[in-house]
């Protein structure tokens, strides 16, 4: 999937001359957490969100510097911080260096951009002007919308199995020598010894995962690797 399969259209935006009042308000009224900015020709300049307004003269928020903290900084980084703690306009407050993406994003791509900027929306631009945004919320329509799909098999068991075999066989993680697979009525069994849950509830996923699988048991014992001593599985 790509930008353009899951953004929300319509965007609600605002200009960069329009009030915080206004653009707060704007955000209470569709229930979101941020705002594109843009001119008159709709190209995207900047973005207003929940984080540019918390730290505000009027809720007593703004940073309070001790006196040797203030000479480190400097009249320019004290003077940036009173515009954004006092100014009235949106583009007095708003984030410029914006982080956007185009229709054709795959969303790995768009993932790893909010990860790497620790945001929570990105806008969607075509030759400049805003046409949609992606944000977490989105993602996660997304990823309920397949979660649930299976990839339908005519697989026999025997294939089942060594789709899944193969699959382990690339984790770092699995144990290789003291597990084993057998596969019935499309029914994956999972046999052996894991070292850590952390290694079942993996097989176990892996094993869910697998193309023509119908369900999984688990008989996998877990075993502390130090002492061998059998571990009881925890309870759900």
């Amino acid at each position: 999937m790509k930008a353009a399969d899951i953004m929300t259209r319509g965007v609600v935006s605002t200009g960069p001359d329009a009030t915080i009042e206004k653009a707060i308000r704007l955000m209470l009224q569709h229930g979101i957490s941020g705002l594109p900015v843009v001119d008159t020709a709709g190209h995207l300049i900047g973005i207003v969100s929940e984080g540019d307004l918390l730290r505000r003269a009027e809720t007593g928020t703004e940073r309070h510097r001790t006196r040797w903290l203030t000479f480190l900084l400097g009249p320019a980084r004290l003077a940036k911080e009173y515009v954004r703690t006092h100014g009235r306009k949106v583009t007095e407050v708003m984030t410029c260096d914006v982080v956007a993406v185009t229709e054709d994003a795959p969303l790995n791509e768009i993932v790893r951009l909010m990860e790497r900027n620790r945001i929570k929306r990105l806008p969607v631009t075509r030759d400049g002007r805003v046409v949609g945004i992606v944000s977490r919320a989105n993602l996660l329509r997304a990823l309920v919308s397949v979660v649930d799909e299976v990839p339908a098999s005519s697989e026999n068991d025997g294939q089942i199995r060594d789709r899944l075999v193969a699959t382990l066989k690339g984790q770092p993680w699995a144990p290789q020598v003291s597990t084993n697979v057998i596969v019935r009525n499309a029914i994956v069994h999972l046999w052996g010894v894991v070292f850590n849950e952390e290694q079942r509830q993996a097989m176990i996923v892996a094993a869910e995962n697998t193309p023509g699988a119908r369900s999984v048991e688990d008989h996998l014992a877990w075993v502390e690797p130090v002492s061998g001593v059998m571990i009881e599985r925890p309870i759900a």
